[in-house]
């Protein structure tokens, strides 16, 4: 039995103990005929995660993230066999108790990119910023509206107009400094952020850390995983993790990315949605990428030019 999680402190008592959580998990097992296999829960992931045997991972959401459960089961099976890169299949999803909800589903096999990356040969990192860019086209050009009940926003110019107005707050308690903090009225003021309405299915984290390679296969991506906070709007915003955490500021990895999605991105767009992200957290990039720039302007070609 899983206790209730509603609040902080629920969630800090209880999703980090495996001693809280593992009883509850197996009787889910249990429940859905994968009992007496291999329990490993994963260490990394913001909700509890677990390899069942070789072929299932069974994902946990408490009450206080149980739509991101929903959203995950939805987007899985509106992907299933839609892309170039292989997504878990959905074996089993819905509620377990106390609000919690579960979705059960293939395993994909392969190590994670971002701990593969130092080892794979420069050709083969081109290789896959091309698979990235294919995928994500793939993935752009799925008709979303099935998911529109369930993934957010309803309104993207609105949820646009939202993030600017307090951009500048967020980043302020993220500790950014002001020498970048005064620069970002006037940046998103100028940025060429679009008011269309047309709307893309996006990941919003496509990152190294949600892709899986094998190097049995040649190093090629085996899986694409963590749709919990995929949204409904501009596709560039899906470029936002793409050029901070999968190419990493490489304007080579990223025009070889681009070039297979088929479609550039302004720059200064791409700074902006860095910016109005719903995980922006800019003082963090600073220290993960070490930019050189010091400008906004700057910034956005430093991090989003390609060559």
């Amino acid at each position: 039995m899983l206790p209730v999680v509603e609040t902080d402190e629920q969630w800090d008592a209880v999703v980090p103990e495996e001693s809280v959580m593992r009883p509850g998990v197996e009787a889910l097992c249990a429940q859905l005929g994968v009992c007496g296999m291999p329990l490993e829960r994963f260490a990394e992931g913001s909700v509890p995660v677990y390899a069942v045997g070789g072929a299932h991972v069974l994902k946990l959401f408490p009450a206080a993230s149980a739509h991101d459960g929903l959203a995950e089961a939805r987007v899985l099976t509106h992907l299933q066999d839609a892309l170039p890169i292989p997504t878990p299949e959905v074996r089993a999803a819905g509620e377990y108790v106390n609000g919690w909800r579960y979705v059960l589903m293939s395993r994909l096999h392969g190590e994670g990119l971002a701990p593969a990356w130092p080892r794979i040969p420069r050709p083969d990192r081109q290789r896959i910023a091309r698979d990235c860019g294919e995928a994500l086209a793939a993935l752009h050009a799925l008709d979303a509206e099935p998911l529109a009940d369930v993934l957010a926003p309803g309104n993207w110019i609105a949820f646009q107009d939202e993030q600017r107005a307090d951009a500048v707050a967020r980043q302020r308690e993220h500790g950014l400094r002001e020498p970048w903090l005064e620069q970002i009225p006037d940046f998103l003021a100028a940025a060429p952020l679009p008011r269309t309405r047309h709307r893309a299915l996006l990941h919003t984290e496509f990152m190294r850390e949600h892709l899986i390679t094998d190097p049995a296969t040649g190093w090629r991506l085996t899986g694409l995983i963590d749709f919990e906070p995929a949204m409904i709007g501009d596709p560039a915003y899906d470029l936002v993790a793409v050029g901070l955490f999968t190419t990493r500021a490489d304007p080579h990895l990223l025009g070889q990315l681009l070039g297979a999605y088929g479609r550039s991105f302004e720059p200064r767009l791409l700074m902006a949605y860095t910016l109005l992200h719903v995980y922006s957290d800019l003082p963090w990039y600073l220290r993960e990428l070490k930019p050189t720039a010091r400008t906004l302007d700057d910034l956005a070609e430093e991090w989003f030019g390609v060559a």
